[in-house]
């Protein structure tokens, strides 16, 4: 088996670590994801639907739960009245932040079965494809 089967079946198993550590909370890992992305600023739902990968109807269900609970607001956009945007509240960003120490904790139960040297690889390696994964979200959300 090569490095990158390896990698896709560890990170398979963190997404169901994330799903279940975020299970005894009242935030789902899609939802974590999505204030996430509104973090880095507002969105109308067409980049939203794009960026987390999924249809329509799925991301306006997404998103009507997320703005139940006072996380996101939905507001028209200055340059066009048609257009919705979707912002990130306070509430939603402590909600966030809070998740975020939750899958943490994860990492860190993990990273306990390594030497320091090796916990320093495994986070220069994150570090790296979280600068991948954002250049791969500029790259589509320009083209």
């Amino acid at each position: 088996m090569g490095t990158h089967d390896d990698a896709v079946r560890v990170i398979a198993r963190l997404a169901r670590g994330f799903d279940k550590a975020l299970g005894g909370t009242d935030i789902t890992l899609p939802q974590f994801r999505l204030l996430a992305f509104l973090d880095e600023g507002e969105r109308a739902a067409s980049a939203l639907a794009d960026w987390l990968e999924v249809s329509r109807p799925s991301i306006t269900a997404l998103v009507d739960g997320v703005v139940q609970r006072g996380w996101v607001e939905r507001r028209e956009s200055p340059d066009d009245r048609r257009r919705v945007l979707h912002v990130l509240t306070d509430a939603g960003r402590a909600r966030l932040a809070e998740a975020t120490i939750v899958l943490s904790g994860v990492l860190d139960g993990l990273a306990e079965h390594l030497e320091p040297a090796e916990q320093a690889v495994v986070a220069e390696g994150l570090s790296l494809l979280a600068v991948a994964s954002g250049r791969r979200r500029e790259a589509a959300m320009s083209s």
